[in-house]
């Protein structure tokens, strides 16, 4: 699913895109050109607030940080690096030779205390 422009998005910030199905993706942009997508209900919280957590790494890992209880997650598998019981389902993303940037609309990663994605 196309969700934005690359130029559209701040490196180190998220967004939040809506599938076609209702279900929601928090959307972050890395680098120039590398995107990431994880469910953005938070799996703690319950609370549509990923796409607003902060952007950065764990031991060279980049992750995502909960907004909310400060959780951390990684953002390639979406496992808890905090708690290994909990994680958050990761949506393969990437941007085309037109610079737009696509999400899947199904999980690559799928973590089973993650019942929103």
């Amino acid at each position: 699913m196309a969700v934005c422009p690359v130029g559209r998005l701040i490196p180190g910030r998220g967004v939040a895109a809506l599938l076609p199905d209702g279900r929601q993706v928090a959307v972050y942009r890395i680098d120039d050109d590398e995107v990431r997508a994880v469910c953005n209900i938070d799996p703690v919280a319950r609370a549509a607030v990923m796409s607003r957590g902060l952007v950065g790494d764990r031991a060279g890992e980049p992750a995502v940080i909960s907004p909310i209880g400060k959780q951390a997650y990684a953002l390639a598998d979406g496992r808890g690096l905090d708690d290994p019981a909990r994680g958050i389902s990761v949506f393969p993303a990437w941007v085309d030779a037109d610079g737009t940037v696509f999400v899947a609309t199904e999980p690559a990663f799928r973590h089973a205390r993650v019942t929103a994605a």
